[in-house]
């Protein structure tokens, strides 16, 4: 029951991080393109009024696989959520392994939204889940490797022993491997986020909104409170893994945390959107060389 208690919680925080970072994102957005933006709480009453709209299952969708996905996405980021704000507050708790759990939810999320895109029976979803799934390839393989540095470094796959290490030898990100292994999470987490110029699964100005385009009500809320909440713990997933956590302090890593998100919101707003052949060589090429090697700067000690 305590662990219950605890991941609604840690659930109901991270989504109220996720809306007001939400907030931020469009504030931000808004000033680069010369608008106002819109007031704090907007968010808020985006997710409310969706919660009140009717849900429309399509007649040629898969009814319960299309229902339960975005619930399926929504739990798998909760766990993680649970996870990484367990260990910013008692790093001594964590378990052996719990750095692969948290890899592996992560991968849910996305994973959910091609299974509720190819349940919808619609062409323009099937698309769009389709460009996920070649995106999923490409990013995961140096989005692992930049994860393995971290082990390597650290010599642990226990998340608190990671911040034990930094907190006791300095944040990775100070080192040459890690700071290339962080470059390379940041780039994969703008994909992972489906942010532009990675966002072609669901590219509205192309597919109609993709993956999203059948969902509607509450299951579409849940799929937009999941992309929030994953806009929480993501960053929160870098700074723990080469930025030091938040060991330092609240304040210092809500700073961090800052950071990170305006660097993505910048990303955004500064690039066009890449074909998804284009982001399969991006990730496979570059991406990866640079992956492999902080791996082998690791080894050598830098």
């Amino acid at each position: 029951m305590t662990a219950l208690l605890f991941y609604v919680q840690a659930s109901v925080a991270a989504a109220i991080i996720g809306l007001i970072t939400s907030w931020y994102d469009r504030k931000l957005t808004a000033r680069i393109q010369w608008r106002v933006g819109p007031p704090f709480l907007q968010p808020f009453f985006d997710f409310l009024k969706l919660l009140g709209k009717e849900t429309i299952v399509p007649a040629a969708a898969s009814r319960t696989t299309f229902i339960f996905a975005p619930l399926f996405g929504l739990a798998s980021v909760g766990v993680v959520a649970a996870i990484l704000m367990k260990q910013a507050f008692y790093p001594g708790t964590s378990f052996v392994g719990d750095l692969i759990v948290v890899i592996y939810f992560l991968a849910m999320p996305p994973a959910a939204t091609i299974i509720g895109g190819f349940a919808s029976g619609n062409p323009l979803a099937s698309t769009g889940a389709s460009r996920e799934m070649k995106l999923i390839l490409a990013y995961e393989l140096p989005f692992i490797l930049a994860i393995i540095t971290a082990i390597i470094k650290t010599g642990t796959i226990e998340i608190g022993q990671i911040v034990s290490f930094q907190a006791a030898n300095g944040s990775l990100a100070l080192s040459l491997s890690g700071a290339l292994a962080l470059a390379v999470g940041f780039i994969c987490m703008q994909a992972k986020l489906g942010f532009v110029p990675f966002d072609m699964a669901e590219a509205e100005t192309e597919i109609m909104a993709g993956t999203f385009i059948e969902y509607s009500g509450p299951l579409l809320a849940a799929l937009k409170l999941t992309k929030f909440m994953m806009f929480t713990v993501m960053p929160c997933f870098l700074i723990t893994l080469f930025m030091g956590g938040f060991s330092s302090g609240i304040i210092p890593g809500l700073l961090k945390y800052i950071v990170l998100v305006t660097l993505v919101v910048l990303v955004k707003n500064t690039n066009p959107r890449l074909r998804i052949d284009q982001a399969v060589r991006f990730f496979w090429g570059p991406v990866t060389g640079i992956a492999i090697a902080a791996i082998v700067l690791a080894f050598c000690g830098y």
